[in-house]
């Protein structure tokens, strides 16, 4: 029988689908009772959904402030840091409070030109025509307040880092110009944004300060948004361009491109320490999950991160053949899951220097590359990874699910639902840890400027001005993330950075369970080992049973574990 349209076109909750596998099977397809059944369960199935955003968006904005509180905020800090906040974000705030107050409480220094715009309830709704919409209106204000927030967050502390730069205080000006151009280019004032620009390529340049590096960045991205942008009352923001640019950027449409994206990969692990804090902390967790197995396998999606000489993978094996019998595995499986030929067969050629490094230490290693398929991650299937009864099997994602979230949630719950099925001893995930995919254009800009300018800052430290290795980080590996973030919308955008206590929202919707990293001596033991090897600043903390690398105590990755 077939399992009908709920189990196709739908990924239900567990308590649901505990319920369809009961039910469904019991009655004739087709039958009154059995449309009645799955209607239920389908109408139940949404609801819960509905339920379950309302609960995210209100965790998301119960913190939020109110704009008052944010200029109040910039003021103490003009105080404690001498800058003067600029002009620009003052008229952005005071213009976003127009929206956020009512008219009885606008501030005395409300420009005159601001216009009240009472929002009108929906003929759905019922009422006069005169009677608000107070849900509506509620959820427009709480997005807003988010948006604000984010700017009053990620201003004062820019502003306030580079001013004392060897440039004279022009990183502040730059600071205040990003800001103006996004502002415009997020009400898609073309002609604002483009003056802003105009001023802006003159003053970013990609061999000055660490700020005007990384505000070359944001430019390039911003310029590439402006070229997208379509005029007031169009449908969107970017229009289709924006998939065809991001789909000949992506690496693997230009060849040129790609060899100098992989070649940046390369040299951002060996020049900083985030991504080699990711492969230690998931090997560190790994090997303890392996802890008495003979026979040991690693799903490892999306193995872009093994880079070309698989360090996570030949660490691994190392840590393994280290213990001694009858602790020593007998047989050691990985498996990578690749998202197209070129990236598969560049994991067999990966996969060939792991068996034959496995063989120099004595174990018998085994290297599967699967595709899956056009879609993506999401295209994968259980079948696909060939897990064998008795093996402890665990998954490894590194700097690669953000890439399936996108503005719905099926993608996602798509690959978790795929692992779930696979019942692993420990799912374990590396994710950049910072807010890259809200709602809006202009509070993704300001969290994103902030992320960033600590990683540039972090490069500075570490290396010569006029580094190669440097330039060539930046602006291949790093800046090819800003410009995701900044210039794409839709599907093009892939970069969709989310803080650690989002994935732990999603990860227990999607029936997982979080696993405590204990190794938090160990981490300090590497991060003493990192501060020689690199520069002082960075800094590592044991978050809620997660462990998160900063730089100056402003958060870079996190690592988190899973369970069924």
């Amino acid at each position: 029988m077939s399992p009908g349209p709920y189990l196709h076109h739908h990924h239900p909750h567990p308590h649901h689908q505990k319920l369809q596998l009961q039910l469904l099977p019991k009655l004739e397809e087709g039958s009154e009772a059995y449309a009645a059944v799955n209607g239920l369960l389908l109408q139940s199935n949404d609801a819960e959904d509905e339920a379950e955003e309302e609960e995210e968006e209100e965790e998301e904005g119960k913190d939020a402030h109110h704009v008052n509180n944010g200029l109040m905020f910039l003021k103490r800090k003009k105080e404690s840091c001498g800058y003067s906040y600029s002009h620009d974000y003052h008229n952005f705030l005071c213009k976003s409070s127009a929206l956020l107050a009512p008219p009885s409480s606008f501030p005395t220094w409300m420009p005159p030109e601001i216009e009240w715009r009472e929002r009108k309830k929906p003929r759905a709704c019922g009422g006069s025509n005169g009677e608000p919409a107070m849900l509506q209106f509620r959820r427009e204000v709480e997005k807003l307040q988010r948006m604000v927030r984010a700017s009053e967050e990620a201003c004062p502390v820019a502003l306030s880092r580079f001013e004392g730069e060897e440039d004279g205080g022009g990183s502040v000006r730059l600071v205040q110009l990003l800001i103006a151009c996004a502002e415009a280019a997020a009400c898609r004032d073309r002609a604002q944004a483009s003056a802003l620009l105009r001023e802006l390529q003159s003053a970013a340049v990609v061999h000055g300060s660490a700020f005007q590096r990384v505000a070359s960045c944001f430019v390039q991205g911003l310029s590439d948004r402006l070229a997208l942008v379509q005029p007031l009352g169009a449908v969107g923001i970017v229009g289709a361009a924006a998939a065809s640019s991001a789909a000949a950027g992506d690496g693997y449409g230009d060849g040129g491109l790609r060899a100098r994206r992989e070649e940046a990969l390369g040299l951002a692990y060996e020049v900083c320490p985030y991504m080699q804090f990711g492969h230690f902390a998931a090997n560190a967790a790994m090997l303890e999950a392996f802890e008495g197995e003979s026979v040991v396998h690693v799903v490892d999606l999306g193995m872009t991160m093994g880079l070309p000489g698989g360090h996570q993978w030949r660490g691994l094996l190392d840590g393994l053949a280290r213990r001694q019998p009858p602790n020593l595995p007998r047989r050691v499986r990985i498996t990578g899951v690749g998202l197209g030929g070129a990236a598969v067969e560049r994991m067999r050629e990966i996969g060939e220097g792991i068996v034959e490094h496995g063989r120099g230490l004595g174990l018998l290693v085994e290297f599967a590359a699967v595709e899956s398929g056009g879609a993506g991650l999401e295209g994968l299937r259980a079948e696909q990874l060939r897990v064998e009864p008795g093996e402890a099997l665990v998954v490894n994602t590194v700097l690669q699910l953000h890439c399936v979230v996108k503005e719905s949630r099926g993608a996602l719950n798509a690959v978790l639902q795929t692992i779930h099925r696979l019942s692993p001893r420990l799912l374990v995930l590396v994710e950049q840890d910072s807010s890259h995919n809200g709602p809006f254009f202009l509070g993704r800009f300001m969290e994103a400027l902030h992320y960033y300018s600590a990683i540039f800052d972090s490069l500075d430290a570490a290396l010569p001005k006029y580094a190669t290795k440097r330039a060539k980080v930046e602006q291949f590996h790093y800046a090819e993330e800003i410009k995701n973030i900044v210039s794409c919308e839709g599907p093009a955008r892939v970069e969709r950075h989310e803080r650690l206590d989002q994935w732990r929202r999603r990860m227990s919707r999607a029936g997982f369970q979080p696993v405590p990293l204990k190794m938090m001596a160990q981490a300090r033991l590497w991060l003493a080992d990192a501060k020689k090897k690199f520069c002082d600043g960075y800094t590592v903390a044991e978050e809620k049973g997660c462990l998160v690398l900063g730089w100056q105590s402003k958060p870079i990755i996190a690592v988190s574990c899973w369970k069924c």
